[in-house]
């Protein structure tokens, strides 16, 4: 099985950007779809946005769709997300997580996903 480590989180004003990073260990992160998720307080967790196995295809929530961009360094075993235009309903703990299954329409949810990592937290200052 895969362990997920997230960092790159913290605190930053509306408009500007991070970089979130999640590093794999214990198997290849190549044999995985890869996803990133997040979880405001009181709120359920939600998709993000997810990448194929070779990192050829994306998805992303529509309410983040041409402000982030999720991508991946399997020589590093390293998955990202730049986040830019950063908006305070953007803050929320974020996750990322691996799926054994190609990405496809059902990597939108988070019952599909094996292996999840601790969460970093993006908080998004007004």
């Amino acid at each position: 099985q895969v362990q997920l480590v997230e960092s790159g989180g913290g605190l930053v004003q509306a408009g500007g950007s991070l970089r979130l990073s999640c590093a794999a260990s214990g198997h290849t992160m190549s044999s995985y779809a890869m996803g990133w998720f997040r979880q405001a307080p009181g709120r359920e967790r939600e998709f993000v946005a997810a990448i194929s196995r070779g990192g050829s295809r994306t998805s992303y929530a529509d309410s983040v769709k041409g402000r982030f961009t999720i991508s991946r360094d399997n020589a590093k075993n390293t998955l990202y997300l730049q986040m830019n235009g950063l908006k305070p309903e953007d803050t929320a703990i974020y996750y990322c997580a691996a799926k054994t299954t190609p990405l496809n329409s059902d990597s939108r949810y988070r019952r599909f996903y094996n292996y999840w990592g601790q969460g970093t937290q993006v908080t998004v200052s007004s």
